[in-house]
């Protein structure tokens, strides 16, 4: 953890609290609009001061973190969540969304297998009519 330093690039940050595998996958989110500092799209080397609040989308998932401490370089799991606190809105949205993809996938079908080489001929001759 760099405590000497009073701000860190938020790609370098992203990565250090271990948000994203590769510093360039972090670069990429930022540049591609999907996290924002203190409310406002942001470029991956604008600095993070402590006290920042950063809301990042994953996939589905929206973290809304507040940076607590700074570090530049890539250190161990308990380390990268010392780092930041999630509010507790956001981590109930996505205990809700885990819910949801829960009971959708407990409730769609389980998919049937593959079709064997009879229903293969059929479904090659209906593709062919149309």
């Amino acid at each position: 953890m760099a405590e000497h330093a009073m701000s860190v690039r938020v790609d370098k940050w992203l990565w250090a609290a271990r948000f994203f595998k590769t510093r360039g996958l972090s670069s990429e989110s930022v540049k591609g609009g999907h996290v924002s500092l203190n409310g406002m799209r942001t470029k991956p080397a604008k600095e993070v001061k402590i006290g920042d609040v950063l809301i990042l989308k994953k996939g589905l998932e929206i973290f809304e973190i507040t940076v607590l401490g700074l570090a530049e370089k890539r250190g161990s799991a308990t380390i990268a969540q010392g780092l930041y606190q999630e509010s507790a809105s956001s981590i109930q949205a996505r205990a809700k969304l885990r819910e949801q993809q829960r009971n959708h996938a407990a409730s769609s079908p389980a998919p049937k297998k593959r079709p064997d080489k009879k229903s293969r001929r059929h479904i090659i001759q209906f593709k062919h009519a149309l």
